[in-house]
């Protein structure tokens, strides 16, 4: 079982000195990864509903900061060596991916190979109403931006020719560290809780995390995994799960019996983190609670 480290970049944890030395701390401990949020704006008074509680709102205060986690994720890969370092998630339709291409293979080759992208389609329309993309194209545009993404990566002069990007002969240095399937690459993290999430995993994924997704939800999203992939010539051996938010063994040991490669603590959750010395106890426990017992 692999073990990570999420909501990072918020908050107190955002600031360099905190930043580098919980990263220090957590891979210090034992952890495998560590893994940071995104929003590029939050609209005052926003009437979307968030997908993972039950009134509809953050759990915290809309005013912290968020800062961009490739380049807050550039500065704690300098300051570790082995810890890999994770996007839970970046909402992928409002990037521009040709420009994240080159961001991911840059980290990925100035780590060592550490980079694990996880991406999802967003939640958020004033967001994406202030940063002009079209909130009923995410879906489409997500899946097109996975495909440029790994033709940028893989092919030396990369040609493609889609609905919302297009190219030809670009040649794009350097090329991610990690390979897979015989091609540079940066693992592909699908995440999301809904059905759509789970086929497109299925379908493209090189993981698949569900973020707050119980035993009971996971054992049916799985399934809708498994589904997909068998019908694309795939198997589950080609997709690593990430199970959400561990907050006890016997949730760790559901996951790992439903075959979860990997568990997260929540930094932020149930209760906030005001500090470092905060985040340090909730690792610490972590490790002596759940991770001393695999």
């Amino acid at each position: 079982m692999k073990f990570g480290l999420r909501y990072c970049n918020i908050g107190p944890l955002s600031q360099r000195e905190p930043a580098l030395e919980l990263a220090q701390y957590a891979e210090q401990a034992g952890f495998e990864s560590l893994w940071s949020i995104e929003h590029v704006v939050i609209p005052a008074g926003y009437q979307s509903a968030y997908p993972y509680s039950d009134d509809g709102r953050f759990g915290w205060s809309e005013k912290l900061d968020y800062p961009d986690p490739v380049m807050w994720l550039a500065v704690i890969a300098g300051a570790t060596t082995t810890l890999k370092l994770g996007t839970a998630v970046m909402i992928l339709p409002q990037r521009n991916p040709v420009v994240l291409a080159k961001e991911l293979a840059t980290i990925d080759m100035m780590s060592g190979g550490r980079m694990l992208f996880g991406a999802g389609s967003g939640w958020l329309e004033e967001e994406f109403d202030s940063i002009g993309v079209p909130f009923d194209e995410r879906g489409p545009r997500t899946d097109e931006a996975i495909e440029v993404l790994r033709c940028l990566w893989s092919e030396e002069e990369a040609t493609f020719d889609g609905q919302f990007h297009s190219f030809d002969r670009a040649l794009m240095f350097p090329k991610p560290v990690q390979v897979i399937g015989g091609k540079p690459a940066v693992p592909i993290i699908i995440g999301g809780h809904s059905k759509l999430a789970a086929r497109r995993a299925g379908r493209t994924g090189d993981g698949f995390f569900p973020a707050r997704a119980t035993p009971d939800d996971l054992g049916e999203l799985l399934a809708v995994v498994e589904k997909t992939a068998k019908d694309n010539g795939r198997t589950m051996n080609d997709i690593e799960i990430t199970a959400g938010s561990v907050f006890d063994l016997d949730a760790a040991r559901a996951f790992e019996q439903m075959g979860a490669d990997r568990v997260m603590c929540p930094l932020m959750l149930p209760d906030l983190i005001d500090n470092l010395d905060d985040a340090k106890r909730k690792v610490d426990w972590f490790v002596d609670e759940i991770m001393s017992k695999f």
